[in-house]
C-alpha cells in the first residue's frame, strides 16, 4: 500500500453542543470512536480531543487517551487546527475560533443555513460537507444488479408493447433483492406499485388478472396460502426472483457490467440513509397508533413516496411492524392528477422523494390542502428529507425540520413529522459507530483526504461546498 502523504496533520475532534440544527444540545453523537480515532494516531496523525465528546453514546475520555488521542478542552480544541472533525454543523460562535485556511469536515447543510454559510466563507474556512460526499465512480453489487435484471426481465414484455402505464405491480416479502427489484420497477413508471407482507392470503388482494404482476423470491417465501398458484389461475402475471437467478443470474449479471459504464457518482459515503428511513417510519407508526388506537395495524393505509435509500429503510420498518400493504409512489403516482386518490382515506405516509433544489419552495408533492381536505384527522405524515426555510422539503407544511426538543406539530389534526437526525430516535451509538467508520475510511482510505484539498476525488470535490481558502 503507497504511504499517505498527510497534510491534514492536526484534527481536532469537537464535541457537539447547541448549534442552528441543535438546539438544547439533544445531538449528543461523536463523529469519530476511539477504536477509528486509534487508526489515525497510528498513521502519524496528532488528533485532539474535546472533553467529553463521547459521552453522549457512551465512549469515555480514557478510552481515546488510550488510543494514541490529546485531551483538550472547548477554549483550545478549535485553535491551530488543520481540520476540525464534528458530526452536526458548528456553533456561530465556534466560528470565530477557527483559523483562517482550516478545513471544517462535518454534515454542513450549508444550503440550509445561508447566514452561517456566509459566515463560514467570510472567515475563509473551508467546508467539507459529509452528506455531500460520493462514490465515485458508482459501486453496484452483483445482487444489485442482479435486482434490476430481473425486474427488467419481468417487465421487458410490458414495455415492449407499450402497457407497462396500465400495469399494477406487487412485490411480496422484503428483502435486499426485493428492495432493489421494487426501485427498478418504480423507475419503470407503472400504474401502481406494491409492497404485500408474505402474509397476504389470496381473498384480501384486491387486484387480480391480465393488469397485474406479482414479483416474489422463492428463495425466501414460504408460500403458506399457495398465493402464487391462485394468482396463476386467476390470470395474473408471475415472476420469481429466484427462479430466474438459478437459470440466468450470471449471464445477466455479467452483461449488465460489460454493457453499462459504470456512472459517475453514486450513493453518499458517509450515511445512515437505511436507518434514517428505519427511525422516521417507527416514529410514525408510534404516533398512528397513539392517535388511532383502535387501527388494525395491519389493514392500515401507508404510503411512501420515493423508493430510494431512505425510503426502502422505511418501507423495511413498515413491513417488519406487520402492514399488509404499502403503496409505493413514484413519479407517475406523485402527480398532481393522481397523488388525491393515493392519499384519500390514507393513515401514514411517509415521504423519502426529494426535489431537485430548483422545485424546492416551488413546487409540493403532499400539499397543505392534502392536509385540509384529503388526508383524513388523526393521521401521520412523516417527512424523512426536510430541509429549512430557505431549503423546503416536499411537504408543504415541513417549513423546517422538527427536533428532538418538539419532534412533531399538528396542522388541521394531522400529525406531521420532519425530524433533523431520524437516526437520534433509539439509534445514537449504533449510527455513530457506522458513520465513524465511514469517515477514517473517506479520510485514509478509499478516498484520501487527509491527502488535501489540492487531491480530492471528483466524489468529494463536490463536497467543497466552502473554499478553497488557503493559510
Amino acid at each position: 500500500m503507497k504511504k499517505l502523504s498527510i497534510k491534514f496533520k492536526n484534527i481536532a475532534l469537537v464535541k457537539e453542543i447547541e448549534s442552528p440544527e441543535n438546539p438544547a444540545g439533544l445531538e449528543k453523537r461523536v463523529a469519530l470512536t476511539p477504536k477509528d480515532v486509534r487508526e489515525l494516531t497510528a498513521i502519524g496523525i496528532k488528533v485532539f480531543v474535546e472533553y467529553g465528546a463521547g459521552l453522549g453514546v457512551g465512549f469515555e475520555d480514557a478510552e481515546y487517551l488510550d488510543n494514541g488521542a490529546l485531551m483538550q478542552n472547548a477554549n483550545e480544541i478549535y485553535v491551530n487546527k488543520d481540520m476540525i472533525i464534528k458530526f452536526k454543523g458548528p456553533s456561530l460562535d465556534s466560528i470565530s475560533q477557527m483559523r483562517k485556511g482550516c478545513t471544517l469536515f462535518c454534515m454542513a447543510h450549508f444550503h440550509s443555513f445561508p447566514d452561517r454559510a456566509k459566515m463560514l466563507e467570510d472567515s475563509n474556512i473551508n467546508v467539507i460537507a459529509m452528506e455531500e460526499i460520493v462514490e465515485s465512480p458508482k459501486v453496484q453489487t452483483d445482487e444489485q444488479i442482479l435486482a434490476r435484471a430481473a425486474m427488467a426481465e419481468a417487465l421487458k414484455n410490458f414495455i415492449e408493447d407499450k402497457s407497462i402505464s396500465d400495469l399494477k405491480i406487487f412485490v411480496i416479502g422484503r428483502n435486499e433483492r426485493l428492495a432493489g427489484a421494487v426501485r427498478r420497477a418504480g423507475n419503470r413508471n407503472p400504474s401502481s406499485l406494491n409492497m404485500l407482507h408474505t402474509d397476504v392470503k389470496f381473498e384480501e388482494l384486491k387486484d387480480k388478472g391480465n393488469n397485474t404482476l406479482y414479483f416474489y423470491d422463492s428463495e425466501s417465501f414460504d408460500d403458506k396460502h399457495n398465493i402464487i398458484e391462485k394468482l396463476n389461475n386467476a390470470g395474473s402475471h408471475i415472476f420469481d426472483l429466484h427462479k430466474f437467478e438459478m437459470s440466468n443470474g450470471k449471464a445477466a449479471i455479467a452483461n449488465y457490467r460489460n454493457t453499462h459504464k459504470p456512472f459517475e457518482f453514486g450513493l453518499r459515503r458517509i450515511q445512515c440513509l437505511h436507518e434514517t428511513g428505519q427511525a422516521g417510519a417507527r416514529y410514525g407508526i408510534k404516533l398512528l397508533k397513539a392517535n388511532k388506537p383502535d387501527l388494525d395495524i395491519r389493514e392500515a393505509k401507508v404510503v411512501v413516496l420515493g423508493y430510494g435509500n431512505v425510503a426502502r429503510g422505511a418501507m423495511h420498518e413498515i413491513y417488519n411492524q406487520g402492514f399488509k400493504d404499502i403503496n409505493v409512489l413514484g413519479r407517475t403516482q406523485t402527480t398532481k392528477e393522481k397523488i388525491d386518490f393515493f392519499l384519500r382515506g390514507v393513515d401514514l405516509v411517509v415521504n423519502g422523494a426529494e426535489l431537485p433544489r430548483e422545485m424546492r419552495g416551488m413546487t409540493y408533492l403532499v400539499s397543505n390542502d392534502h392536509l385540509k381536505r384529503i388526508i383524513p384527522k388523526g393521521s401521520v405524515v412523516i417527512d424523512l428529507v426536510g430541509g429549512s426555510e430557505t431549503n423546503r422539503s416536499a411537504v408543504e407544511s415541513v417549513l423546517s425540520c422538527t427536533f428532538l426538543t418538539e419532534p412533531h406539530f399538528v396542522q388541521d389534526e394531522v400529525t406531521v413529522s420532519a425530524l433533523w437526525g431520524w437516526p437520534m430516535l433509539g439509534m445514537m451509538r449504533e449510527s455513530a459507530i457506522k458513520y465513524s467508520s465511514q469517515i477514517v475510511d473517506v479520510l485514509i482510505r478509499r478516498e484520501k483526504v487527509i491527502e488535501g484539498l489540492d487531491n480530492l476525488t471528483p466524489g468529494v470535490k463536490r463536497a467543497l461546498v466552502c473554499g478553497p481558502f488557503t493559510h
